[in-house]
């Protein structure tokens, strides 16, 4: 197996794993890496079919947590002419290697490239009940307590209650709290606005949940705002990830309105991503 041969990459809520080399009859198993709160190994195996399997790490977090996931794989050679292959969307429990298998009828030799989309991952208990997601769900938190809170902060905020604080921007005034902005900005009482640490939260916030129905929009605003580390990951998402493909119809859109700079920036990455 050739050196970073069996590493996965990720982002967001997605894997790929790119194989180098994959003989006719042979057999591949990639390293570990983690979506949610699990680890995840991606194996191959070649018969007559490509054979995918996707399976947890045995461990007790598995055992005890095991996964529900509602994914989507899909198969691409590596060439300048990419052919896809696609699954449709699965949902199961998976705790074994033997729990997911997808014959792939392709002919594919040497390097291709197998992409993992997690739609959600619930947890299943051991006791019955219903599954539950890991991840808010349409801006629903889990936690009862979390979400009253929330709502109270939330009312505190757009009712300006108690608030002593007017930041003007160009699109108008906005009531805020000393109390909130200080917790993120030990200098906020002076004229230095130190709010890097929240920036920051804010960005890997975004970068969480990307996906190609908001990729284009949060580059905008990446681009628009200077979040540099969401900006990253967004064009990496798309061309590295190779999700641009699946935003081909919403690209001509983009570029009609994008930043002149900003379109050159993408084109760079093209350029960087697709070299031989």
């Amino acid at each position: 197996m050739a050196m970073g041969d069996s590493k996965v990459e990720t982002i967001a809520r997605l894997a790929q794993w790119k194989i180098d080399n994959f003989g006719p009859c042979s057999y591949k198993k990639s390293d570990p890496f983690k979506i949610g709160i699990w680890n995840w190994y991606i194996a191959i195996e070649r018969n007559r079919y490509l054979y995918i399997h996707l399976f947890p790490e045995a461990s007790r977090v598995s055992k005890e947590q095991p996964p529900v996931a509602r994914f989507i794989l899909r198969v691409s050679n590596a060439g300048s002419s990419r052919r896809f292959y696609i699954s449709p969307v699965h949902e199961r429990i998976l705790r074994t290697y033997d729990d997911f298998v997808w014959p792939v009828d392709t002919t594919f030799l040497g390097r291709f490239i197998i992409d993992v989309e997690f739609l959600d991952l619930k947890i299943c208990p051991l006791n019955g009940g219903e599954a539950t997601s890991i991840w808010p769900s349409e801006g629903k938190l889990q936690s009862i307590a979390s979400q009253s809170t929330l709502t109270c902060l939330s009312r505190m905020l757009d009712e300006a209650i108690h608030a002593d604080l007017t930041i003007i921007t160009a699109d108008g005034t906005l009531k805020a709290h000393k109390a909130i902005l200080s917790t993120s900005s030990p200098v906020f009482q002076t004229n230095k606005y130190d709010i890097t640490g929240l920036k920051e939260v804010c960005e890997d916030s975004l970068l969480e949940d990307l996906n190609s129905g908001n990729v284009l929009e949060r580059l905008n605003e990446a681009w628009l705002y200077q979040l540099h580390k969401l900006k990253k990951g967004c064009l990496t998402f798309l061309f590295e990830f190779g999700k641009i493909y699946d935003v081909r119809d919403e690209v001509n859109n983009f570029f009609q309105h994008a930043d002149r700079e900003l379109m050159m920036e993408m084109f760079q990455e093209v350029l960087t991503v697709w070299r031989p």
